[in-house]
């Protein structure tokens, strides 16, 4: 009967989810809202969930015409093909609107990829604050067997801003590139018994040097933010989950469940392997949006959250790898910069996970997503025209 019920909803068998298929479609839009199933993960919430407020859906904007740059269709339209879970709106501090898929569940916790980078830094802004994290300091400080690797001389900084000498692709689809060994280490991938088990912070402490000093362009390198994730422990001398529980989380008042994937070791996935509600990561948005502050409470300086929004180079950017992206924009702290009028500031993560903020019009969307791709270069653009048109509309 279970198993019956889930097919109904689905098209598919949860026998059929494995690890190796959890990220392709049709499966995805199951796995990535039940992660924890798949994957070992360490939960980061406080274990009391908090109702939610009703929010209005958005049967009145689904109809509405918009041009994304492929000629004119419905906002349903735009939605449906994109593979959209969850799209939610939040105006001036509120919530405004909802569109949830048949097969989306609002108050399970959707895996956010990338995004997780965005919220890892945000751990090293509270530990900078609190003086435990000095980011011109080398990787070695906190990770001392760093030394004689690719990150030896090294700072923070360069890791957060992604400004680094790697010898490594992020190559999604490959099954035998170093991504994919990495991926392994992270128990996101089927184990290669000739290769044993190699733990998270093994595989990033063996990725060799490219070539060329760090502090150059900007290089999408996800280990940088795994890297990051053990720094954070290292100062702190917390489990990332505790830290999270206890810097973000809690003062944030997150009303649903949080969790973050763990390797072998119980290291945190602090790249990509964090999962929460839209909801959640929309309070998260309108943090950032006011300076650092979740409502009377401070979660991380103003002074912090204005060098994130402001600090970014912008030479860097156009010499790096996301360039096409945003044409005028920069990268720091592992958030986006769009270098728009409007001040529009993003967390981006693949499979088309996004959390967007446009401040001119106290804006924050959050777009939840089983894309078959982890990455489409066209599918990000028209994503960004579909945020302005939204941004403008409500």
């Amino acid at each position: 009967m279970i198993q019956s019920a889930f097919k109904n909803r689905y098209a598919f068998d949860r026998s059929e989810v494995t690890l190796g298929n959890w990220r392709t479609r049709p499966y995805s839009s199951w796995s990535f809202q039940n992660v924890s199933e798949m994957v070992p993960s360490a939960d980061m919430s406080t274990g009391i969930t908090i109702e939610e407020e009703t929010i209005e859906d958005l049967k009145p904007l689904l109809g509405r015409s918009v041009n994304v740059g492929v000629g004119q269709e419905s906002v349903a339209e735009f939605l449906n093909r994109s593979n959209t879970d969850i799209l939610l709106l939040m105006k001036s501090g509120q919530f405004v609107g909802e569109y949830v898929a048949p097969t989306a569940d609002p108050a399970a916790p959707h895996i956010i990829f990338s995004i997780s980078k965005s919220l890892t830094a945000i751990l090293a802004g509270v530990l900078q604050d609190e003086g435990l994290l000095d980011p011109e300091q080398l990787v070695t400080r906190y990770i001392p067997e760093a030394a004689g690797t690719a990150y030896a001389d090294a700072t923070v900084q360069q890791v957060l801003d992604m400004r680094f000498s790697l010898d490594f692709v992020e190559a999604y689809l490959d099954p035998d590139s170093d991504f994919a060994r990495y991926r392994r280490a992270m128990l996101w991938n089927p184990i290669r018994p000739e290769e044993g088990q190699e733990s998270l912070r093994e595989v990033i402490l063996s990725l060799p040097r490219g070539e060329g000093p760090h502090g150059g362009p900007f290089r999408y390198y996800s280990p940088l933010s795994d890297l990051l994730g053990i720094i954070v422990e290292r100062a702190s001398g917390q489990r990332y989950a505790d830290l999270f529980r206890e810097k973000l989380w809690t003062p944030l008042r997150g009303h649903g469940r949080c969790n973050v994937t763990v390797d072998r070791e119980g290291v945190a996935r602090a790249a990509g392997g964090v999962s929460m509600t839209a909801r959640d990561l929309a309070r998260i948005g309108e943090m950032m949006r006011n300076g650092g502050m979740a409502g009377s409470r401070a979660i991380v300086s103003e002074r912090w959250v204005r060098d994130t929004l402001r600090g970014g180079d912008k030479a860097a950017w156009k010499a790096g790898d996301f360039h096409t992206l945003l044409k005028d924009g920069s990268y720091r702290n592992k958030w986006y910069q769009s270098g728009l009028d409007n001040g529009a500031f993003m967390a981006i993560g693949i499979h088309g996970q996004w959390l967007y903020v446009d401040p001119s019009r106290e804006v924050v969307i959050v777009r939840f997503s089983s894309q078959d791709l982890p990455a489409d270069d066209a599918l990000d653009q028209q994503t960004l025209r579909f945020f302005d048109f939204i941004s403008k509309t409500i």
